[in-house]
C-alpha cells in the first residue's frame, strides 16, 4: 500500500509501506479521511516521534474491509472511527478506570502504524462505527470530539452555572456546544481571532470576547454580574490562558486543563494567592476515555454526530491535502500562526 512515512525529522515521504494484515480480534479498515493533530506536529518538525520509520495518524474516518477471527460486532462496510489508545487492561490504572494513565498502553499512530496510509488494523475494542449519513471529512472530528467531552466531564460538570471555554479551535468549539447540550445556564468563548469568535458564535456561545482586547474583562465580568464564572475550560493552555482561567473564574469555581502547552507555563506569587483566595478547583485532563472502554465520550460523540447534535462543518476545515502531498500539509505549521482550523489528508481512491 501506500503511506506517509517519516523517517526522520521534517522527512515525511510519501511511498511504498507494507499492508498490514488483520488479526483475531481486530478489524481492517481503508482510510478516507485523516486530520493532522497538534501533537503530529513535534512529531513530524520537532524530532518527536518515538522512533523511525512511523506512520503517524490518529484522528480518521474509513471504511471496515476486513475482520479478522473472533470479530462479532464490527461487520465489512461499516463507517467507523477509532480510539488510538490502546490499554493493557491490566494494570492498577486500567482496573481502576483510569484508562488515560495505563503506562503499559500502545498508540495508534505514535507507537504502532496510524492512519496516514491506505490501510490500518485496529483493536475491535477501539472501533466506534457511527451513521453513514456522516461525511468522512467530518467524522475526522471525533477524536478532538471526544476529547471536549473529557475534559468537560472530568470536572463533574452537570449543568447549570456559568461557563467559560478560553481558546476557540476545534476542542473549544466542540467544548462550546457540549456545554450548551448539557445544560449550562451561558457559556462565553474567549479568543483573540475573529473567525474562531464568530464560529463560537454560530455554534452557539452566548457571548464571544476577543481576549485580546482592552476591555476584554469588564466585558467577561459584565455575563456574570462580577461574580465570575462557575466553570472554566481551557482548550488552549499557555501562560496567557491559564492566567485568563484564574482570572475568570468565581469563588470555589472548577478549572478544567484541557489543552496541552507546547512550552513552559508558570504562574506569579499573586496568581497563586488567587487560586487560594478564590479556593479553586483545578484538574488537569488527558485523552478522551472511560469505562467501558473506550467509555462514554465515544458512544455519546457517535450519537450526538449521528443525529446532527453535535456540528463541524467545512469551516472547521483550513485545508486539505491528499496524502500524498503530506510534507507540503505540515511545511504550514512552520508558521502555525496561518493555520485557522484543521488540515486533512486525503485518500482520493480510496
Amino acid at each position: 500500500m501506500k503511506a506517509a512515512v517519516l523517517y526522520g525529522n521534517e522527512d515525511i515521504r510519501y511511498g511504498d509501506w507494507p499492508t498490514p494484515e488483520v488479526r483475531p480480534g481486530a478489524v481492517k479498515i481503508a482510510v478516507k479521511a485523516s486530520g493532522i493533530c497538534g501533537s503530529d506536529v513535534p512529531r513530524v518538525l520537532h524530532g518527536g516521534a518515538h522512533r523511525y520509520p512511523i506512520v503517524l495518524g490518529h484522528e480518521f474516518a474509513g471504511v471496515v474491509c476486513e475482520t479478522g477471527e473472533g470479530v462479532t460486532k464490527i461487520r465489512p462496510g461499516d463507517t467507523v472511527t477509532v480510539a488510538p489508545r490502546i490499554p493493557c487492561f491490566a494494570c492498577d490504572d486500567c482496573l481502576a478506570g483510569n484508562i488515560a494513565q495505563c503506562k503499559r498502553d500502545s498508540f495508534i499512530g505514535s507507537r504502532e502504524q496510524g492512519s496516514f496510509a491506505e490501510y490500518i488494523v485496529a483493536p475491535e475494542k477501539n472501533v466506534v462505527p457511527y451513521d453513514p449519513s456522516v461525511p468522512f471529512e467530518i467524522a475526522v472530528f471525533f477524536e478532538p470530539a471526544t476529547v471536549a467531552l473529557h475534559g468537560v466531564r472530568n470536572v463533574g460538570f452537570d449543568g447549570g452555572g456559568n461557563v467559560a471555554v478560553i481558546g476557540a479551535g476545534t476542542i473549544g468549539l466542540f467544548v462550546v456546544q457540549w456545554a450548551k447540550m448539557l445544560g449550562a445556564r451561558r457559556v462565553a468563548a474567549f479568543d483573540v481571532d475573529p473567525a474562531r469568535l464568530s464560529q463560537a458564535r454560530a455554534l452557539g456561545a452566548d457571548r464571544a470576547v476577543d481576549s485580546g482586547g482592552p476591555d476584554w474583562e469588564a466585558n467577561a465580568a459584565s455575563l456574570t454580574d462580577g461574580k465570575g464564572f462557575d466553570w472554566v475550560f481551557d482548550a488552549a493552555g499557555n501562560n496567557a490562558t491559564l492566567r485568563a482561567s484564574l482570572r475568570l473564574a468565581a469563588a470555589k469555581a472548577k478549572i478544567s486543563l484541557i489543552g496541552t502547552p507546547q512550552e513552559g507555563v508558570s504562574f506569579s506569587k499573586d496568581e497563586w494567592e488567587l487560586i487560594n483566595r478564590k479556593e479553586l478547583w483545578i484538574r488537569g485532563c488527558w485523552q478522551s476515555y472511560s469505562l467501558p472502554f473506550p467509555g462514554a465520550e465515544w458512544d455519546m460523540t457517535a450519537r450526538a454526530f449521528g443525529d446532527g447534535s453535535l456540528k463541524a462543518d467545512e469551516s472547521f476545515i483550513f485545508r486539505k491535502y491528499p496524502l500524498a502531498d503530506a510534507a507540503e500539509a505540515f511545511g504550514l505549521f512552520k508558521n502555525p500562526a496561518q493555520v485557522h482550523g484543521k488540515v486533512l489528508l486525503i485518500n482520493e481512491d480510496k
